[in-house]
C-alpha cells in the first residue's frame, strides 16, 4: 500500500529529467535498489503544496519501451505492472523540446500503455536558439495530454508543473484513443495479430491492447510473470505465427509517421538549411582525432594539479586539528584503557581519512563540472575509438570513468551495456580504475617521498605523479582488457549509440549536491569500516598474550636505559606494540611481503584494507599513535611516517622504493570486499569474481616486488 503518491519521471538519456529530479526534491534523496533488481534507484520526496506530499521516482533514461540492458527493463518492467510498488499514479515524460521527434517515440509508447501522463517540455531555450518554436496548447491538443513548459536547469515552470501533477492526481486525463493501437494496424506476414491480443486479454484480464503486445512480445523480461505464464505465452506466439521483430518494424515506423504529422503541426522551424550549431562547431574541435585526445589529456592534468592546490590548505588546517585533538585529549583526560581507545583508537583512524575529504572534494566538484557542461559524452565517443581495440565499446568509459569515484556503482553502470561480453569485460578490469579510496593512500604516500616542486615554471610534481597513477590504473585496465578479449568468446556484437546533449554551463546547485552526496557517502561508507577496525585494531594492538608485553617493556627498558627518557617510552611503545597480538600476526605475514619492501607494520595494515582500501591509512595512523609515546602523539600522519624507521637499516621506513611500491601495489591490488561482493552480484556466480581478485592480485604483488628491486 503506497503511503504517499508516485510520481515517476521518464525520459530520453540527457532530456533533462535528472535536473527536474534535483529541482523537485532537492536534498531529499534517497539512492536504493529497484524492489528485487540490483538496479539503482533514485527516489526523493516533493511538495505539491502546503499538505500534499509525493513520492518522486527517477526512472533510468530510455529512448523506447523495448529494453536492450538490464537498466533499461526495468522502466517497462514498472510501466506493464501496476501492482509494481513504483508504478506510478502520474508519469511525467520529460522530453528535449529541442528534438522533438525523436522524444515523442518513448512518450507514444508510454501513452499507449494507459500510464497517467503529463507532458513536459525542456529545453525550449536551446530549441529557440535552434530557431525552433513550438506551440504546447497545439500539442496538448494534438497528444491529448497536459504540456508543460519547463527549464529544469534553472527551476522554471515548476509551478506550472506541480499544479498539473494535482490535477492528473485529483481527475486523471487520458487520451481517448492509442496512438499506435496494434489491433487496428492490421496484419503483418501470416501473424493473426488482433487474434493473438484477444486471447492474451481475455486470459490475462487486461483491458489495454498495447499493454497485452507488451506481454507478447516481452514476457522473457517480466519478474512479473512466472514460467507457466511464460510458456503459455510461448504457445500464443506459435499459435498465432507471431513475429515480434517484424511487427516492432512495423510499429516503429507507423508511429514515426504519426509523429512527423504532429511535429509538422506544433513546430515552427526557422533554421537556414545545413546551418551548423554552436555545438557542432566545438565538436568539430573536441572531438579531433588528434586535438581531442590532446584536449582531454590536457583537462586530465589540470583536474590532478587542483586537487593537490587547492586542498592542500584545507587538509593541513584538518591534520594539524586532528593532531591537537588527540594531543589536547591526553593531555586532559585521565590515563587509563579508555583515553587510549578513544585518542589512539578511534580519533587517530578515522582522522586518517577524514584528512582527505577536501581532495576528494574537489575531485568530484571538477569531474561533476564536465558531467554538467555534456562534456563527458564527447569522451566517451571519443575513447569508443581506442575502445574498440581492446573489447570495449564508448560505454565502457561510463564506468570506468565512474570507478574514480567508487567502483561499486561503476560496476552496476554497467547494465547500460548491451553486448554481454563486453559488460563482462568491463566488470572485470573496472577496479583497475583508481578510486576516491585509494586516493588517501596517494597523497600521503606521494607527499613523504616527491618534493612539492613546479616543473616548467607551473606543473607541480606531485600532481603530476599522482596523474601518473590513474593513467597507470588506466593502461593496466586497457592491457586487461586486451587480453580477456581474447579469452571471453563472443554472443553478439556490441552496438554503441550515443546521443550529444549540447553544451551548457555548470548548475551550481546540482554540483552541490553532487558533491556533498559524494562526501557524505565517503564519510559513512569509510567511516564506519574504520571505526569498526580501528577498534578491533587498538586491542589487537594494545594487549598480548600472557604477560609478553610486560616482559617486551621489562626488557626495552633495562636495554635502552642509558637513553633519555622520551627515546626510552618511544622504544617501549614500540617493542609492546610487537608483542601484541596484532604484532604476532603482522610477524607471521611479514616474510610473505618482506621482498616489496614492507614489514609487519605495513603488513597489518594491507590485511585490514581488504575490507575497504581508505582503511589503509586510518590502520597506519592506529598502528603508530599506539606504537608512540606520548609526546609523539600530537604529530601530525604525515610526520609519524616520516619519522618511522627501518628497524634493518636505521634509515627512514618510507622511502622511495617502499612508497613507490604500495603506490603501485594499491593500483593494481583488489582490496575490496564491496567490490567483489558486487562482481558476484552482477555475474551470478563466483568464478568470474574469483578470477578477478586473483589476476588483480598477482599483478599488484609482481610489480611492487619488481618496482621495490628497481628503486631500493
Amino acid at each position: 500500500m503506497k503511503s504517499k503518491p508516485v510520481i515517476a519521471l521518464i525520459g530520453n538519456p540527457n532530456s533533462g529529467k535528472s535536473s527536474l529530479f534535483n529541482e523537485l526534491t532537492g536534498l531529499r534523496q534517497k539512492v536504493g535498489n529497484f524492489p528485487g533488481v540490483t538496479v539503482d534507484k533514485k527516489s526523493g520526496t516533493a511538495f505539491l503544496n502546503e499538505t500534499t506530499e509525493i513520492t518522486v521516482v527517477d526512472l533510468p533514461g530510455v529512448y523506447s519501451i523495448y529494453p536492450k540492458s538490464a537498466d533499461e527493463q526495468v522502466v517497462t518492467d514498472i510501466l506493464a505492472n501496476p501492482a509494481h510498488p513504483d508504478y506510478p499514479d502520474v508519469a511525467v515524460v520529460v522530453v528535449d523540446a529541442s528534438n522533438l521527434s525523436r522524444n515523442l517515440l518513448l512518450f507514444s509508447q508510454i501513452r499507449d500503455l494507459g500510464v497517467p501522463l503529463i507532458l513536459a517540455l525542456n529545453m525550449l531555450d536551446i530549441a529557440r536558439q535552434q530557431q525552433l518554436e513550438i506551440n504546447a496548447v497545439r500539442l496538448s491538443m494534438q497528444l491529448g495530454v497536459p504540456v508543460v513548459n519547463i527549464n529544469a536547469r534553472v527551476g522554471e515552470g515548476l509551478d506550472l508543473l506541480k499544479r498539473a501533477m494535482e490535477q492528473q492526481l485529483a481527475q486523471p486525463v487520458w487520451a481517448e484513443t492509442l496512438f499506435f493501437d496494434p489491433e487496428q494496424a492490421g496484419t503483418t506476414g501470416n501473424a493473426d495479430v488482433p487474434g493473438l491480443i484477444s486471447d492474451v486479454r481475455r486470459q490475462y484480464r487486461l483491458t489495454n491492447n498495447y499493454l497485452a503486445l507488451q506481454y507478447v512480445i516481452q514476457h522473457d523480461g517480466f519478474s512479473f510473470l512466472n514460467d507457466p505464464q511464460r510458456v503459455g505465452l510461448d504457445r500464443l506466439i506459435e499459435k498465432y505465427h507471431f513475429n515480434e521483430l517484424e511487427f516492432q518494424t512495423k510499429e516503429t515506423i507507423e508511429r514515426y509517421q504519426r509523429i512527423g504529422r504532429v511535429v509538422k503541426e506544433v513546430v515552427t522551424d526557422k533554421r537556414p538549411l545545413d546551418q551548423p550549431t554552436w555545438s557542432q562547431r566545438i565538436d568539430r574541435i573536441l572531438l579531433h582525432p588528434v586535438w581531442g585526445y590532446a584536449i582531454f589529456g590536457t583537462i586530465l592534468l589540470l583536474i590532478f594539479q587542483a586537487i593537490f592546490a587547492w586542498a592542500q590548505p584545507f587538509m593541513d588546517g584538518i591534520d594539524e586539528g586532528v593532531a591537537w585533538l588527540n594531543g589536547t585529549l591526553h593531555e586532559s583526560l585521565p590515563e587509563g584503557p579508555l583515553t587510549n581507545l578513544l585518542t589512539d583508537g578511534v580519533i587517530a583512524g578515522i582522522g586518517g581519512v577524514v584528512v582527505f575529504i577536501p581532495q576528494i572534494a574537489f575531485l568530484f566538484f571538477l569531474v561533476s563540472l564536465l558531467e554538467e557542461s555534456g562534456y563527458m559524452s564527447r569522451v566517451m565517443v571519443l575513447m569508443d575509438r581506442i575502445m574498440r581495440q581492446f573489447g570495449l565499446n564508448g560505454r565502457s568509459v561510463v564506468p570506468l570513468i565512474s570507478g574514480v569515484a567508487c567502483a561499486v556503482p561503476a560496476i552496476m553502470t554497467t547494465r547500460s551495456i548491451s553486448s554481454w561480453r563486453e559488460r563482462l569485460i568491463t566488470i572485470l578490469v573496472t577496479p583497475l580504475m583508481s578510486c576516491s579510496a585509494r586516493l588517501p593512500i596517494y597523497t600521503i604516500l606521494i607527499a613523504l617521498v616527491v618534493p612539492e616542486k613546479t616543473v616548467l615554471g607551473f606543473l607541480n610534481l606531485q600532481g603530476i605523479v599522482l596523474m601518473g597513477m590513474y593513467l597507470l590504473g588506466l593502461v593496466a585496465a586497457l592491457m586487461a582488457a586486451y587480453v580477456f578479449k581474447k579469452i571471453v568468446k563472443a554472443r553478439e556484437r556490441g552496438l554503441f549509440i550515443m546521443e550529444l546533449p549540447t553544451y551548457k554551463w555548470p548548475r551550481w546547485n546540482h554540483v552541490g549536491i553532487t558533491v556533498w552526496d559524494s562526501v557524505k557517502s565517503f564519510i559513512w561508507q569509510a567511516g564506519r569500516v574504520i571505526l569498526a577496525i580501528s577498534i578491533v585494531l587498538w586491542v589487537l594492538a594494545s594487549y598480548g598474550p600472557g604477560d609478553s608485553m610486560e616482559q617486551a617493556e621489562n626488557q626495552a627498558r633495562r636495554h635502552y636505559a642509558s637513553r633519555p627518557a622520551e627515546e626510552v617510552e618511544s622504544h617501549v611503545a614500540s617493542e609492546k606494540l610487537e608483542a601484541s597480538y596484532a604484532g604476532r600476526f603482522g610477524k607471521i605475514l611479514e616474510p610473505v611481503i618482506k621482498p616489496l619492501g614492507y614489514d609487519w607494520k605495513i603488513g597489518i595494515a594491507l590485511i585490514s584494507s581488504f575490507a575497504a582500501r581508505e582503511v589503509f591509512v586510518g590502520t597506519i595512523a592506529t598502528i603508530y599513535s599506539i606504537g608512540a609515546s606520548d609526546a609523539e602523539n600530537d604529530s601530525t600522519i604525515r610526520q609519524k611516517l616520516a619519522s618511522e624507521t627501518n628497524p634493518d637499516t636505521g634509515g627512514p621506513m618510507y622511502t622511495p622504493a617502499v612508497a613507490f611500491s604500495l603506490l603501485v601495489f594499491y593500483v593494481f591490488a583488489m582490496m575490496c570486499m564491496s567490490t567483489i561482493a558486487t562482481v558476484y552480484r552482477e555475474t551470478k556466480g563466483w568464478k568470474w569474481p574469483l578470477i578477478q581478485l586473483a589476476y588483480m592480485s598477482v599483478l599488484a604483488y609482481v610489480s611492487a616486488f619488481l618496482v621495490y628491486e628497481l628503486l631500493k
